[in-house]
């Protein structure tokens, strides 16, 4: 498994599934200046005739061990798909590949939950642990292939070939709402791309390709609307509507405001 070549394994170990899934959990140190973005990744490989290898690689962020990353690699062993019939293989990506693939696929909330729900295993019975960890990794399975294998209709947006999906353009439109909803949250892309459950670096270029800004403009251009139409309308004090949209300060509500405006906040209350 890649990691870069500057991190460094400070943790390892294994979970127990069952004799046809394995597990494994690295944490992994890496310099601030090269953190990687959240991700999931689905390999492939064929081994013989409808015969499949599988993987899935979760890497994330642990808020408590920042920087440190947490990657876990889930593997689906041949003997595992024996239980499907070849056929219900072959009619979905990415079985009907015979070559190794390599599919990337958003983190979303869901798969969150259940990768947590790997480490809570200890009081129970041995058994009931296999039984518990095979349901939460045939769950995580099928989260991945739902991301990758649902039907999308074409878009024409050539700088962002994912968001050819309606689906993934349907998650950047609900980043926006989510930001549209309370402009006092000052939302961060890793919170934003967990919540519609996105890749960071697509919601960051699928964000500009839809709206023509960045997230933070987004936000502020909204903010600074907002707040125009407040001191106009509903007779507030600068102090009060620079509360109300979550600025820090009322020197730095101002200095956005006239940026965006050309005006101090207090021009707009005569």
């Amino acid at each position: 498994m890649f990691i870069g070549n500057n991190a460094n394994i400070i943790n390892e170990e294994y979970i127990s599934v069952n004799n046809y899934i394995t597990v494994q959990k690295l944490e992994i140190s890496y310099p601030e200046n090269q953190l990687p973005e959240e991700e999931g990744t689905l390999y492939l490989f064929p081994v013989d005739d409808n015969q499949f290898l599988l993987q899935l690689r979760y890497l994330l962020y642990d808020e408590k061990i920042k920087p440190n990353v947490s990657i876990y690699s889930i593997r689906f062993l041949p003997a595992f798909f024996d239980q499907y019939p070849a056929e219900s293989l072959m009619a979905n990506q990415p079985f009907r590949f015979d070559e190794v693939s390599e599919i990337r696929f958003p983190i979303c909330t869901l798969s969150f939950s259940l990768l947590a729900q790997l480490q809570q295993t200890n009081n129970t019975t041995a058994i009931l642990a296999s039984l518990q960890n095979t349901n939460t990794t045939i769950q995580l399975l099928q989260r991945a292939l739902a991301c990758i294998t649902i039907p999308f209709t074409v878009c024409q947006v050539p700088a962002c070939r994912f968001l050819a999906y309606e689906t993934e353009r349907d998650k950047i439109k609900e980043a926006c709402q989510i930001i549209e909803k309370d402009l006092s949250i000052s939302y961060t892309i890793r919170e934003l791309s967990r919540k519609v459950g996105i890749n960071e670096c697509y919601l960051k270029k699928g964000f500009k390709a839809l709206t023509g800004k960045t997230v933070h403009e987004y936000r502020e251009n909204l903010r600074i609307k907002t707040a125009s139409e407040l001191l106009k309308t509903r007779n507030m004090s600068v102090t009060d509507v620079a509360d109300v949209l979550g600025y820090s300060s009322i020197s730095h509500f101002s200095t956005a405001f006239k940026r965006v405006t050309g005006l101090k906040p207090c021009e707009l209350l005569y």
